[in-house]
């Protein structure tokens, strides 16, 4: 990495970012991840001159006597990438509005590996797994689905003597479907769903809008049914209608889309391709980064480590015993 001098404190190495990440998740002092005690423990000072010299950045619990560190228990743990490069990470994540590929991150902190860069960017979006609601999204609630993935390409095929010509696939047949709930002003979450049918996007609406909401959809079928038991309005993109004011409310769904294109212009423009896999990580990333767009990239970037906690990604299971 060049230029640190220009990086604030805890970017430029290890011991700075561990002082850091300690009082971020430890305000009112070390937390034992193994019995719970508050501030009871000990700092371990290095010593040079002992062969089993202890790390840095260790603690040992005056209560139970086991040992920790501030990454236990977070997706910093068992890692060996640096901590410096690891909040560098979360911070480009967060103040990049369209998001930052693993090739990106490989680069801008000569990670050594594709690979490991990769793993990383998705335990930080792992660790950016938001909390289920705990209120339901009230106001004017827009509803929308869109579709991540490359456009399907048939071409012309040959029909064989004897033969019928091979019914011609939908535009969306190998794309995957993305809902996304928004208030207006608020909060954004977003779900990949196998299907946009009625029966799929009923639980979601039910679940995330508030009974005395004002839904708004596209003229949508499936949305329309979605949307039964609720206030609700349509605008109608088949007739050209984007926008219109009725009693002195403007409906639309400008708001969603505005969201999806955020999203489409990660996908096209920075990652290239989203595997169904984990298009539920970079759901995550998106609704985070877009629920914190107001604030400050430092602050956003604060948010974020304060998530990192209790959100330990492996990239295998455990082998079975």
């Amino acid at each position: 990495m060049k230029n640190t001098g220009l990086l604030a404190p805890q970017y430029r190495d290890e011991d700075a970012a561990r002082e850091h990440i300690e009082k971020t998740r430890w305000p009112d002092g070390p937390v034992c991840p193994h019995c719970g005690t508050l501030n009871e423990a000990t700092k371990l000072e290095p010593r040079e001159d002992s062969k089993n010299g202890v790390r840095k950045g260790v603690w040992n619990c005056n209560a139970c006597r086991e040992q920790f560190t501030v990454t236990v228990g977070s997706i910093f743990e068992d890692s060996h990438i640096p901590l410096h490069k690891w909040l560098l990470a979360i911070h480009l994540m967060a103040s990049s509005k369209k998001g930052v590929s693993a090739h990106q991150l490989m680069r801008n902190l000569e990670i050594g590996s594709y690979r490991t860069a990769w793993f990383m960017a998705h335990r930080i979006r792992w660790a950016l797994t938001q909390e289920p609601i705990k209120e339901a999204l009230g106001g004017i609630v827009e509803v929308d689905e869109t579709y991540i993935g490359r456009k399907l390409r048939t071409g012309s095929q040959a029909v064989k003597p004897g033969g019928r010509p091979q019914d011609r696939l939908a535009g969306t047949a190998n794309k995957a479907a993305v809902v996304a709930v928004l208030q207006r002003g608020g909060s954004v979450r977003s779900h990949h769903v196998e299907c946009v049918t009625a029966k799929n996007l009923k639980p979601i609406v039910k679940q995330m809008v508030k009974a005395d909401a004002h839904l708004m959809t596209d003229s949508s079928n499936v949305l329309v049914s979605a949307g039964t038991g609720f206030k609700h309005d349509q605008v109608n993109h088949t007739a050209g209608e984007y926008a219109r004011r009725e009693r002195g409310v403007l409906i639309s769904t400008n708001s969603v889309e505005s969201y999806f294109a955020i999203v489409k212009r990660g996908h096209f423009g920075v990652c290239h391709h989203w595997s169904r896999k984990y298009l539920g990580q970079y759901l995550r990333e998106f609704d985070s980064r877009y629920n914190v767009r107001e604030l400050p990239d430092m602050e956003r970037t604060l948010i974020a480590l304060r998530m990192t906690a209790g959100k330990r990604l492996v990239l295998k299971p455990p082998a079975k015993a």
